[in-house]
């Protein structure tokens, strides 16, 4: 027997990653509407990202979401989520990702683990908490490329 819990919970989160990729296939932020992806945050969402990120802070709401988004799409030229595993305990769903990315700022690709926990509520993705595995690592390759003098290196 399924628990209807665990099938909720992975059907909001697969949700919402296809509804991801087509809000930033329609162009992200500022070009296509964010309700593409409203619906499957509740409106008190909160998410934390790492401070050490060029994103990095508390996101809250709707309207937190979607400058979060709007800071993604300034920092990735590219952010592919390819390989995702899904472990759900009650309201708790750990989601790790492996992720391919470019920087816009640098050009450089980079590819990474992220391990996610989701609390999902009534349906809707209350709270995100991502830890990945190097953020010094994205950070500097997200940052924007100095010029060196000859003595300098």
């Amino acid at each position: 027997m399924t628990d209807p819990l665990t099938t909720d919970a992975v059907a909001v989160l697969t949700g919402m990653y296809t509804a991801e990729a087509e809000y930033l296939a329609a162009g992200g932020p500022g070009e296509a509407p964010f309700d593409l992806l409203a619906s499957f945050f509740a409106p008190d969402v909160v998410l934390h990202q790492a401070d050490a990120l060029p994103y990095g802070g508390t996101w809250r709401g709707h309207a937190g979401m979607e400058r979060f988004f709007l800071a993604m799409s300034r920092t990735w030229e590219a952010f592919d989520m390819e390989e995702q595993e899904f472990l759900v305990t009650g309201e708790t769903t750990v989601v790790l990702t492996r992720v391919r990315a470019r920087a816009r700022a640098s050009g450089r690709e980079v590819d990474f683990p992220i391990l996610q926990t989701i609390m999902v509520k009534d349906g809707r993705i209350a709270e995100v908490r991502p830890f990945y595995w190097d953020t010094a690592a994205i950070a500097s390759a997200c940052a924007v490329p100095t010029e060196r003098g000859q003595d300098q290196q």
